[in-house]
């Protein structure tokens, strides 16, 4: 039963990382339809799909860490594919060695210990970058990680065995006349080293063809990128809205966002992770979507964003950082609109100064936020943030999160140079 060990483990954390490996893989795909959809997160196996509108496993899904290739193929070639390949070879290479006890050859254990720690390898990448940079946990994730750590597990057991059947090996030789009453091992057969090369170079077979077939199975995405509208009035005439400052402004883009939004906030960081809002000439027009001022709502959804979008206009050649601010801040200063305009107002003036508060209430202020709302309106925007305009190009909504890179790349990829 040692003899199996090696094997029995690499089975069970390849049979367990395939689950896991499989039902992110299967989210990820599930949106290729360019709709939104409700994703798994639990340790179990095969558990309801998560309910949440935020949850770990859609941060990471969305993140762009959860797929490579982001500007060739819409959505990018999911990390999870090649660990569903990866994980499908050792099932089968932790069987073989299994079934075949101490007549699995030296060759095939020293292939398992060595590159049996390579699903670790790449968990712990991914782990640091949850912890560094998404600071969230995924849990099918973590599912992925320890079924990682049990293949690892055989690969260490694979030289533990290794060392005692050398140990065995040059164990003395027993008496003749006690021969008959003690069980004598069969030596383990050394096997070819050229096996080690071809179960290499199956692996990595493995590891690919699932993304192969994938990026092979992909629709064709681009007649659908400028379908979704465009700005019939391109320019506001009362030169209301705000132009945010950026380092190399190459290319025209309109935005609609609220301040207190977190799609919005997770939308502009996608932008600067991507590298391209630096390189856009970003027209900010504001959109809160608190029926305190916009009149097309009838409830508010966003409470306190009116007042914030106000503080926003007030700050002028500051309203870049006021607005990172208000996402920086957004949980804290959301709580803080839900409970009332006052302890909203008194961050922002802790923050920016009493001006700032004072011109909250600025009739210019009031009139000016009013003509941002109406430029949305006049352009039939959808009441839904964030929108994004290229030139005069709608993005879809779909566009704007999955598809972002593929989109800049095919539509404006002088933005991400």
């Amino acid at each position: 039963m040692r003899a199996r060990w090696p094997g029995l483990l690499a089975l069970l954390g390849a049979l367990l990382g395939l689950i896991f490996a499989a039902y992110s893989t299967s989210d990820y795909a599930a949106h290729l339809d360019r709709q939104i959809h409700q994703i798994h997160c639990s340790f179990i196996p095969g558990a309801a799909v998560a309910s949440a509108d935020a949850n770990p496993c859609k941060t990471a899904l969305f993140s762009p860490y959860s797929a490579i290739f982001r500007q060739s193929y819409w959505g990018g070639v999911p990390i999870s594919l090649f660990a569903l390949g990866a994980f499908g070879f050792f099932i089968g290479f932790g069987a073989w060695v299994l079934l075949s006890g101490s007549r699995a050859p030296r060759w095939a254990l020293q292939f398992l210990g060595t590159v049996g720690f390579t699903p670790l390898v790449a968990s712990l990448v991914m782990l640091t970058i949850s912890a560094t940079q998404l600071h969230a946990f995924c849990k099918v994730c973590v599912g992925i990680y320890f079924s990682s750590a049990l293949v690892a597990a055989s690969g260490l057991v694979a030289w533990l065995t290794l060392g005692r059947d050398s140990k065995l090996a040059h164990a003395p030789t027993q008496p003749m006349e006690t021969a008959d009453k003690v069980a004598v091992a069969s030596p383990r057969p050394k096997g070819s080293a050229s096996s080690m090369f071809v179960w290499l170079v199956a692996l990595g077979a493995s590891a690919l063809l699932p993304a192969v077939a994938y990026v092979a199975e992909l629709p064709d995405y681009k007649p659908l990128m400028t379908a979704c509208g465009k700005l019939t009035i391109p320019t506001e005439p009362h030169n209301a809205l705000i132009k945010v400052p950026t380092t190399h402004p190459i290319k025209p883009v309109t935005l609609f966002e609220d301040p207190l939004c977190p799609t919005c906030k997770v939308f502009h960081e996608r932008m600067v992770t991507e590298g391209a809002f630096e390189n856009l000439d970003v027209t900010l027009s504001l959109f809160p979507l608190d029926n305190e001022c916009n009149w097309m709502l009838d409830r508010p959804l966003h409470p306190g964003a009116c007042i914030l979008s106000k503080a926003i206009i007030c700050g002028k050649d500051k309203s870049r950082t006021m607005l990172e601010w208000s996402y920086a801040e957004q949980d804290e200063l959301r709580e803080a609109g839900k409970t009332g305009p006052k302890q909203l107002r008194e961050k922002i003036a802790s923050k920016w100064g009493k001006d700032v508060d004072a011109c909250i209430d600025d009739p210019q202020t009031i009139a000016r936020l009013n003509q941002h709302l109406h430029y949305a309106s006049n352009n039939h925007v959808p009441v839904s943030t964030p929108q994004m305009f290229l030139g005069e190009t709608r993005l879809c909504d779909e566009d704007t999160d999955l598809g972002l890179p593929y989109t800049l790349a095919q539509l404006a990829p002088e933005v991400l140079k």
